[in-house]
């Protein structure tokens, strides 16, 4: 399953990039997001892994997050790993004028197991929803800050 979202942030470009790649950030547009381990490599740069933790309703998940790319601010990708799906991330900014800052994703899922097979057939209008709903939490973050 492959999809594409976009949004408008109103923060000039290097703004928004400088808190997106801040990871101690993340709480404070993730919620859900319990805890995040550097594991190996250098920090943030391209083959890095870290052990990223969420609490989805009453369910830990946890995944492997590998930094593929980092060429900020046009790209910023990586791939997570979690027991039966593999989800590769592309995160592109451009600056839109000298105020606002138009970021995409491209979101690709491949579902390892029978199980998680079945779920991404019957739910998948949730996984782009989940995603917006993370791209629009991210953007109250950003333009708050």
């Amino acid at each position: 399953m492959k999809y594409k979202q976009d949004i408008i942030i109103n923060k000039p470009v290097d703004e928004v990039v400088a808190l997106f790649d801040n990871p101690d950030n993340l709480k404070k547009w993730q919620p859900e997001l319990v805890s995040f381990e550097h594991l190996s490599g250098e920090e943030g740069q391209p083959g890095a892994k870290s052990k990223i933790v969420y609490l989805m309703g009453k369910r830990k998940c946890e995944m492997v997050e590998t930094i593929e790319t980092r060429d900020l601010p046009q790209e910023f990708s990586g791939t997570y790993e979690t027991k039966g799906v593999f989800n590769r991330i592309e995160n592109h900014f451009k600056a839109v004028g000298s105020d606002q800052t138009h970021w995409s994703t491209t979101n690709e899922f491949t579902f390892t197991s029978f199980g998680m097979k079945l779920m991404g057939f019957f739910m998948k209008k949730a996984f782009p929803k989940q995603t917006m709903k993370y791209m629009q939490q991210f953007k109250s973050f950003a333009e708050q800050e």
